[in-house]
This record gives structure tokens, sequence and C-alpha cells, in this order.
């Protein structure tokens, strides 16, 4: 081989084989992440074009309850059995936690217009995006930023708690900063962790752990999106 051969991929072959496997697991996880994106809005289109469903939804508690619960354990179950999942499984129950999310969020439409949705949502695309981007390509460690962010969003959770029993406009504004600020730090975060994580897992675990990455995107990208629609989401009339 030539000394002074500047090829990168004869040069470097570690290099490049490690670069490659980030973009593949990058890729699987962020195609995975919009898939669950794409199965919540068509899911939550097909609820809020059905009055009677959307009746069930509003007029029954219980049944709210039940969908909210069921979506905490679908969430729990899927990052505690990340390990022992078959990918199958794993994108089985992660679309399925789409689904449920798409049922509860099609009661969006009774209180913000569709064109405010559409608008907040592309919003959120474009600074999900630019965080991303950073995350996955800045050199600088966000692992303490991230922690900061874990512990407000632990204060977020506690903060909402009270917010559904004290009703008060000053914590729900308050609340919503805090909101925006806690997912826009969580989703850098979290996109350099998953490129650390591309080089960290076996290779028989990629597909079960590409759909537990596409989860933690889908959750922070959701979240930015429902903290940013109150304050761009047009209230209805």
């Amino acid at each position: 081989m030539n000394p002074f051969d500047r090829n990168p991929a004869t040069a470097f072959p570690g290099s490049v084989a490690t670069a490659e496997r980030v973009t593949a697991f990058l890729r699987t996880v962020y195609g995975w992440m919009c898939a669950g994106l794409a199965v919540t809005g068509v899911v939550a289109y097909m609820v809020a074009s059905s009055p009677a469903l959307l009746q069930a939804l509003v007029s029954n508690y219980m049944l709210v309850i039940g969908l909210f619960i069921g979506q905490l354990a679908l969430v729990f179950y899927l990052s505690a059995r990340a390990h022992r999942l078959a990918p199958g499984t794993a994108t089985a129950v992660f679309l399925g936690y789409a689904a449920l999310t798409g049922v509860t969020l099609s009661v969006l439409v009774l209180a913000y217009t569709g064109a405010s949705i559409a608008t907040t949502f592309m919003v959120t695309a474009g600074m999900f995006g630019g965080l991303a981007f950073y995350g996955t390509t800045t050199s600088r460690s966000l692992a303490g930023m991230g922690q900061f962010m874990f512990m407000g969003l632990i204060g977020l959770v506690l903060a909402s708690i009270v917010g559904l029993f004290w009703h008060n406009d000053a914590l729900q504004f308050l609340i919503s900063v805090v909101g925006v600020i806690v997912f826009t730090g969580l989703t850098a975060w979290d996109a350099q962790r998953l490129k650390q994580m591309a080089l960290e897992i076996p290779s028989d675990r990629v597909g079960s752990y590409a759909i537990v990455g596409a989860l933690a995107l889908y959750l922070d990208f959701l979240n930015l999106f429902l903290f940013l629609l109150r304050f761009l989401g047009g209230r209805r009339e």
C-alpha cells in the first residue's frame, strides 16, 4: 500500500467502519421515530374525524385514564426489556404505543384549530431537526446538561401533578416555559447519547435498541410539540 495514500477508505478502515455503523444505526432510529409519528398522526386524524369516538373519549374519564396507563406500561416494558426483546416484538410495542398516543391526542382538535396544530408541528420539526443535528455533530459532551435536564423533567412532572389540582395561570405558564426548555435540552442530549450507543451495543441487539432510541426521540418530539402548542396554538371559540 502506498504510505501516502489519502483515501480514507484505505487509510483509516476502522474509522470508516465506525462511521458507517453509527450512520446505519441513526438512520434506523430516525426512520422508526418518523414511522411512530406517522402512526400517531394517522390514528389521531381517524379518531378526530369520528364524532362518536371523540364523544366517547370526552365523556368517559375512565377510558382516558386506561389509555394513559396503557401508554405508560408500554413505555416501561419496552425500556426495561430492550436487551431481551426481539426486534419484531420491540417494533410492535413501539407502534402500539404510538397508536394509543394518537387516540389520546385526537382531542386536541377540540381545543385548537387545525391550522395552528399544523403550524406548531412544522415549528417543532424545525427545532427538533436543528437540535438533533447539533447533538449528533458537536464534540462537546452534553452529559452534564442531560443530567440537569433530567432533574428538570422530574420537577416538571411534579409541577404538572400539582397543576391538575391547583388551576393557576401563572403555574401553567411556568410549566409551559420549563417544558420547552427541558425537552429542548433532552433532544440534543438524546441525539448525542444515541450516537455513542451505536458504538457500544452488541451487533445482535441493534434492532431492538434502535426502537428504544426511536422511542426516546419520539417522546422528545411529542412533548416539545405539546408544550409549544400552549404558546402557538390558536384556541377554538
